[in-house]
């Protein structure tokens, strides 16, 4: 199966099915809000245009059979965090349940440590999303605390569940 898992840098050719599968409430309600909902194919266009022109690459498409299932990224951190990365990612609904996430985190991780020499990457994530925890701590990710009311989503305050990953090389 996992062989079947690739993280891939985004193409103009994926913006018609990247918009169908991110312009889903159930993907944007364990997002940012910066995220746009509805989300519509000039935002994924804009998305694809921006990661063509990362340097180092950080955000990459999540491919399953071929085709393209969500996406992923790692955010490094600027000034003395410079050393360490927030990763996100989503998968679109077809796709749960066939361990996507947990590879494509998988991949990133060693992505971030390996090539972008990174020493820490972690995640924040809403309290209620119990299956990204899932997915971290699969990947060796450790709880390091919970934000107290950290979160506004949807008019609601939520906590903030922090994950981390440390590069042992």
């Amino acid at each position: 199966m996992e062989e079947r898992i690739k993280i891939r840098h985004l193409k103009l050719s994926d913006k018609t099915e990247l918009a169908k599968l991110a312009n889903n409430i159930n993907i944007w309600n364990n997002l940012r809000d910066y995220i746009p909902f509805p989300y519509k194919e000039s935002d994924a266009e804009f998305f694809i245009e921006l990661t063509r022109k990362e340097e180092p690459k950080q955000n990459f498409g999540i491919e399953f059979n071929g085709k393209i299932a969500g996406v992923i990224g790692l955010t490094i951190q600027k000034d003395v965090y410079k050393k360490s990365a927030e990763i996100g990612y989503w998968i679109g609904e077809p796709f749960w349940g066939n361990g996507i996430a947990t590879k494509a985190v998988e991949l990133i991780t060693e992505y971030g440590f390996n090539k972008l020499a990174l020493n820490r990457v972690y995640a924040g994530v809403f309290e209620y999303n119990i299956t990204s925890m899932k997915v971290l701590e699969k990947n060796g990710y450790k709880k390091e605390g919970i934000f107290k009311n950290a979160i506004l989503k949807n008019d609601k305050v939520y906590d903030e569940h922090r994950f981390f990953k440390l590069n042992e090389k």
